[in-house]
């Protein structure tokens, strides 16, 4: 077993914590579609990372020193995000267009500041370029510890948060009903995501860490329909990549921490994009070729009722694997019924779509499904009546013979 040491084992803890909070964070920032100001958030944080460290210089003191450094980050992504809202709400911009402009005057105006910063005396192994990849690499135990218990508050935040940010995620007019105010739960979510940020600045990065509040909580959406489940998962999934990031980046410290991290996280969205059971990739296909199955089976069986020869290849091998057909393309005697019931169950919905009384039950044909399992014996035979009655009756009646595919 590796050994990783005591403040490899810190710094893991407090990324892990981090990606957590981010996790639970961009989950509801996701639910409420308001994923992308967590971008102008993250890259409005770089002037004042760069502003601060030149105030603590001019001041005489460290100019590394981590608090200073993140309170400088709160305080320009602060900015940053009203003047997103500023321009939203007092000009014709989308938000959009306000997100790109802000993000990028903000980032621009920040490396500006570090070039300057690179000219003088004091800054010159300043090493402020880690905030934007992120890096572990000399992170001190305050540092870890700072980043640690800031992630916890920040989650302890989302929980206490949880209930009215699920509300006016999913219907804001109807949390207003309720004596919320939308507008004061946005901007708990955005403190929110702002604190996440300005956080995992040292870890993640400010170009990266909108990766690790978007992807999570993405990936947890395959798995499940439920807000609370998708907090969870993505709280869960954010944990693990911020955790075994970290110690990935302490095993091999040339690699940035915050590109190992978001590869992480790619990973598990991956996981959720292809294996998720019910919206994945693979159920989808899946799916895809169950439902095409069942078509091709419906349409050879309808055009062996009406006595023609089924000339596409795919429809002609499920027929003939199920036994329906010879080789020669003869059908053989099961066919033969189960054309027949194919023929019957299309003729009762095309009755029964045709008759104003039966259009609930009409609204529910796809094709495919059988009507006997929509309705009753009772009913059935109420249906088959009315169809002898009008002169169209059915050849047989009863259920499916044994072998429906």
């Amino acid at each position: 077993m590796m050994d990783l040491g005591y403040n490899t084992l810190l710094v893991a803890t407090g990324a892990g914590l981090l990606g957590i909070a981010a996790g639970v964070t961009g989950a509801f920032l996701y639910l409420r579609k308001r994923s992308l100001v967590s971008d102008a958030i993250s890259h409005a944080t770089l002037p004042g990372v760069a502003l601060a460290f030149i105030f603590m210089v001019a001041l005489g003191g460290e100019g590394r020193n981590l608090v200073g450094l993140l309170g400088g980050a709160a305080l320009s992504s602060l900015a940053g995000l009203a003047v997103v809202q500023w321009l939203t709400r007092r000009t014709r911009l989308g938000e959009d267009a306000a997100i790109g402009a802000v993000l990028s005057v903000f980032f621009g105006f920040g490396i500006v500041l570090l070039t300057v910063i690179q000219t003088l005396g004091a800054g010159r192994q300043a090493g402020l370029e880690t905030f934007l990849l992120g890096s572990t690499a000399g992170m001190l135990r305050a540092d870890a510890i700072v980043i640690a218990v800031g992630g916890a508050l920040t989650l302890l935040a989302c929980l206490l948060l949880r209930r009215p940010m699920t509300m006016v995620s999913f219907d804001a007019e109807y949390a207003a009903t309720q004596g919320l105010v939308p507008a004061r739960v946005d901007m708990g979510m955005m403190a929110l995501a702002l604190a996440v940020t300005t956080i995992g600045l040292k870890i993640v990065g400010l170009i990266l860490i909108v990766a690790l509040l978007i992807l999570p909580a993405v990936a947890a959406r395959f798995w499940t329909e439920r807000a609370e489940i998708v907090a969870l998962l993505a709280g869960v999934m954010g944990g693990l990549a911020g955790a075994s990031g970290a110690v990935l980046s302490a095993l091999a410290p040339d690699l940035p921490t915050g590109p190992i991290i978001v590869l992480v996280a790619a990973a598990l969205f991956t996981l959720s994009l292809v294996f998720a059971p019910e919206r994945g990739v693979l159920a989808g296909a899946i799916a895809y070729m169950r439902f095409r199955r069942q078509v091709h089976m419906r349409q050879g069986l309808l055009a062996l009722a009406h006595g023609h020869r089924v000339h596409e290849s795919y429809s002609r091998r499920l027929l003939g694997r199920a036994g329906l057909i010879r080789a020669d393309g003869v059908v053989t005697e099961q066919g033969r019924r189960l054309a027949a019931w194919a023929a019957r169950d299309e003729r009762r919905w095309s009755y029964l779509r045709s008759r104003p009384e039966g259009a609930a039950l009409a609204a529910r044909y796809d094709g495919l499904t059988p009507i006997e399992d929509l309705v009753t014996p009772d009913q059935l035979r109420a249906l088959d009546d009315a169809i002898a009655s009008d002169g169209a009756a059915p050849q047989t009646r009863g259920r499916v013979p044994e072998g429906r595919s």
